[in-house]
């Protein structure tokens, strides 16, 4: 009976779950900005006592990769290795886009021709994005893609795509087609995180926590102050 803790720090949301052989125990999400760092702990903690289990419990962390929040992820990926590397327990990492496709197909029907576009902001109008087919088999790999009017055309002309994640809304008006289909409210969560990363655990997919960093897709930007 394996007791697993998902982290998933990816956006502004933070949420952490406790799941034994898949399934859900516990969850909690915060929806605070930028307050991962203080969070995080505390809601691993209230977790373990709403499942009535203790940290040294836990036989493995599954983690949300990226892309996404340089910071959520760093702060979250630390968190997991942390704990990994005090327990000696083995560390599962998901993709982030991956997650959200899964969340999305589990509450929505999908077309077996249909493409599906998990979206995460990147700012401005670049977004990080993959596509997907009906069974979540990847068709285009994970990319930071900068959004124009012939963006996603080509598959639009032989497929329906769902787009859905926080970066999916700013993209509505310049993908303009009838094909292209576009879901708000759609978040990373943790308590489907679990879910996928029991399968990945019971396969033996774990990552080599020594040298694991988080996919952060872009180097990150340090806006340097003005000059006088």
């Amino acid at each position: 009976m394996a007791l697993l803790l998902s982290i998933e720090s990816s956006t502004t949301v933070c949420s952490v779950a406790l799941h034994q052989s898949g399934q859900l125990l516990a969850s909690k999400e915060n929806h605070i900005p930028q307050s991962t760092a203080s969070a995080l702990m505390p809601m691993i903690d209230e977790v373990c006592k709403q499942a009535e289990k203790t940290p040294s419990d836990l036989q493995g962390v599954i983690i949300s990769e990226g892309p996404g929040s340089y910071t959520g992820l760093r702060i979250g990926v630390a968190t997991a290795k942390g704990i990994c590397f005090t327990l000696q327990i083995p560390l599962i990492a998901i993709n982030t886009l991956h997650l959200l496709a899964y969340q999305f197909k589990k509450t929505n029907p999908v077309a077996d021709n249909a493409l599906l576009c998990p979206m995460l902001d990147a700012r401005r109008m670049e977004v990080y994005c993959m596509l997907l087919d009906h069974q979540l088999n990847v068709v285009k790999p994970t990319e930071a893609k900068v959004i124009d009017t012939t963006s996603f055309q080509e598959e639009l002309a032989n497929h329906s795509i769902h787009f859905f994640g926080n970066g999916a809304a700013k993209c509505k008006e310049t993908i303009n087609h009838p094909d292209a289909h576009f879901y708000e409210g759609l978040i990373p969560l943790a308590h489907s995180l679990g879910e996928l990363g029991f399968q990945k655990f019971t396969s033996g997919h774990t990552e080599d926590l020594a040298h694991f960093e988080p996919y952060y897709l872009k180097d990150f930007m340090i806006r340097k102050p003005n000059t006088v």
